[in-house]
């Protein structure tokens, strides 16, 4: 495990289990929300995020933690393992509704500079529609990830437990 793709939806905890697996492990941590995003929540041009995590990809070691599904083919060709976070929607809106409450107004280490927790009805749609339109996708491409281990984490008490068997 060198190489650690971590997908799933947001509120679901990817940037959290990143930062604690680089404790655990010393791997290099590498946040795309912080690659994509400018001051205000603008993003870059997409030429710009992809010669970003190329860059990155280019990289010995890392933990990868995001979605960003238009750049996932090109990261799984990298990759040694994928961590699926593959969480209830009420367990990602409670994640969501946490870190609102306990993060509005901040920005969080994991995010783009300038770029504050907010509360976003558009983003509380996506995370309610998540599985529904992303989780086929998601096993999918597990299943078609050829010489990568796969891990898939249901809920809170599966990520603590895999991470005190690491």
């Amino acid at each position: 495990m060198e190489r650690v793709i971590i997908i799933g939806c947001g509120g679901a905890g990817k940037s959290t289990l990143a930062r604690q697996l680089g404790e655990k492990t010393g791997l290099p941590v590498v946040h795309l929300d912080k690659l994509f995003w400018r001051p205000g929540w603008v993003s870059v041009p997409p030429e710009e995020f992809d010669q970003a995590v190329r860059e990155e990809l280019a990289k010995e070691k890392w933990i990868m933690d995001g979605n960003f599904n238009r750049t996932l083919p090109e990261r799984v060709r990298y990759c040694d393992t994928i961590i699926y976070l593959d969480f209830s929607r009420f367990a990602c809106l409670m994640g969501v509704f946490k870190r609102i409450l306990t993060t509005h107004g901040k920005v969080r280490p994991d995010m783009g500079e300038g770029c504050p927790e907010r509360f976003d009805r558009e983003f509380l749609q996506w995370v309610w529609n998540f599985n529904k339109n992303k989780r086929e996708d998601n096993y999918r491409l597990l299943n078609d990830a050829e010489g990568v281990e796969t891990i898939v984490l249901k809920n809170r008490r599966a990520v603590k437990k895999f991470l005190e068997q690491l």
